[in-house]
């Protein structure tokens, strides 16, 4: 049976590196073993989708978290967290790069792409990390934690939509409602199409007439909410847990981010943990 490469070696980034230095690192390879830029080479096919496999793990908080500590076998008889990518084949790959917002001049390094922005009523949010620290006693039970966070909220002037009451939404005037300008310039090779966002309704093709004076417009206001986490026993420190919906709220009723809580074990002032071991050391003298 062939042997699965490390994640973090396909993609030749550091176990402990960032979501944006992670996110880099793919960028960079996907580009270099993209089809388009490789036509019938299959080596250069397989790499592609072997990247896109990795970049879909460590590029997701919980995926990566179980994959730190069980590897691909994962913690079950059914395979890597219960997450089966016998059935990820090359239009998954592909259409994972598309996802991420590069575009045909990544590949080819013209920054143009023929790839137009999906419109929608709203984005969603971004995601909230924090750091929370539990003691050894709380480790050895279990806890349940209560939690105030900043955070971005609906607005509740207009429930999140950023219009004005009977307000409606329009054409972007700059646009014309297709969420994109193009750029015509000149150069050695001819003529160049650059196409980029339209900054004016930010790639959605329209606009709202009237927004709301309490958000202007984006759907949510700064706000706070408690939170209670259950922490289970045995975490460490390093260990993730992800609460789904409770990160910033999305822009014009888009879908709420994630709340990534990441534990951090305090110091015991007797007790010294080991694993699963707690270790006590008492000092004794001789007469």
């Amino acid at each position: 049976m062939t042997t699965k490469r490390d994640y973090y070696e396909i993609l030749g980034v550091d176990r402990n590196a960032s979501a944006e230095e992670i996110k880099k690192a793919y960028r960079k390879l996907a580009v270099q073993y993209h089809p388009d830029k490789n036509p019938d080479n299959k080596e250069a096919e397989a790499k592609f989708k072997e990247i896109a496999e990795a970049y879909a793990v460590l590029s997701d908080p919980q995926k990566r978290q179980q994959y730190d500590r069980f590897g691909h076998q994962g913690p079950g008889a059914q395979g890597f967290s219960g997450f089966d990518f016998g059935g990820f084949d090359i239009s998954d790959a592909l259409r994972q790069f598309m996802e991420q917002d590069f575009g045909f001049g990544d590949i080819f390094g013209t920054r143009s792409s023929s790839r137009r922005r999906s419109r929608r009523s709203g984005r969603r949010g971004s995601d909230i990390q924090i750091r929370l620290k539990i003691s050894l006693e709380e480790i050895a039970t279990g806890v349940k934690k209560k939690i105030k966070i900043k955070k971005m909220v609906p607005c509740p002037e207009c429930n999140g939509t950023g219009s004005a009451k009977y307000s409606r939404t329009v054409s972007c005037p700059v646009c014309h409602g297709s969420g994109e300008i193009r750029q015509v310039s000149q150069s050695l090779f001819g003529q160049l199409v650059n196409v980029i966002t339209c900054q004016r309704c930010q790639g959605e093709g329209q606009i709202i007439e009237n927004p709301c004076h309490s958000c202007h417009g984006e759907g949510r206001i700064k706000g706070t909410k408690t939170i209670e986490v259950n922490i289970p026993a045995g975490v460490s420190t390093g260990n993730y847990i992800p609460l789904e919906g409770e990160g910033n709220a999305g822009l014009r009723g888009g879908p709420a981010g994630n709340l990534i809580i990441t534990i951090e074990e305090l110091k015991h002032d007797i007790f010294e943990r080991r694993g699963d071991d707690v270790i006590m050391v008492l000092p004794l003298s001789f007469p």
